[in-house]
């Protein structure tokens, strides 16, 4: 019964990528030559995990209206990427990034609070040959609906470890950066859930001076899970948009690429 519903998936997987590559143009990209900005800035990162109604419904309105880019981790068996690829293909136009979260969002069920993992998408049951093939496939994806050939990974739940090994370990070379994989005298992360803006302005303040890029990782914006509230999403955006002469917001790609020139 698992491999049968792990072939169902992988067939809908599938169906989603001949969709890219049919509305795909392929005639976009990201900025090819970013910078870390002059000056003491540190970065920001906002990112929205797993491809829901909420983020293009909510988020991608509050960015836009306030020139923000942000990154987009996304699960092509969501019924929000299904169903509204255009408009996913149409925010990378825009300059925000479509990030890999790997093609089926396995994680460990063996973990505190995982009941809500199916038996069939247990990363702790799935070998890292399988992780490698679903990685590289999802990354097949994304370059058919943006053009892109550099991204970045999120893995979902913050798990690495597979059945018989780390996976991100085998294949952190596809990418140019890992969330939650940087030096952690370099970065921070924050997955704001049911908490207000001055809670995560808080997190980022209180940060030493030796972190320069903060991780802010959103799921549901005003509905769907983990959520924010769509009112404390804008207020935190507001801020960001007041400091940015402390500042520098821009996709994990560009901030990524911009490090590695540093």
């Amino acid at each position: 019964m698992a491999m049968r519903a792990y072939a169902n998936s992988f067939l809908i997987g599938s169906s989603v990528l001949l969709a890219a590559l049919t509305f795909s143009t392929l005639t976009f990209g990201a900025e090819t030559n970013p910078q870390w900005p002059q000056g003491n800035k540190v970065a920001i990162s906002l990112s929205y995990d797993d491809a829901l109604n909420s983020q293009l419904d909510n988020a991608l309105p509050a960015l836009n209206q306030r020139g923000l880019k942000a990154s987009f981790y996304v699960v092509p068996l969501s019924q929000a990427f299904k169903n509204r690829i255009e408009e996913w293909t149409l925010l990378a136009k825009q300059g925000h990034e479509l990030g890999n979260h790997t093609l089926f969002h396995a994680c460990r069920k063996s973990q505190p609070g995982r009941d809500w993992v199916p038996v069939h998408n247990n990363l702790d049951n799935r070998p890292v040959l399988a992780m490698v093939d679903e990685v590289t496939v999802a990354n097949t994806l994304l370059r058919a609906i943006d053009g892109e050939t550099v991204h970045t990974l999120t893995p979902p739940c913050y798990d690495q470890m597979a059945k018989d090994g780390n996976y991100v370990e085998a294949v952190k070379d596809q990418f140019i950066g890992v969330k939650g994989n940087e030096d952690p005298n370099f970065a921070k992360l924050i997955a704001p859930s049911d908490i207000n803006a001055e809670q995560i302005i808080a997190f980022i303040e209180k940060q030493p001076k030796n972190i320069k890029l903060v991780n802010v990782l959103f799921h549901g914006i005003g509905g769907d899970h983990l959520v924010v509230t769509t009112a404390e999403h804008a207020k935190f955006l507001d801020y960001l948009v007041a400091n940015q002469d402390k500042y520098w917001v821009d996709t994990y790609r560009n901030i990524m690429l911009a490090q590695h020139k540093r």
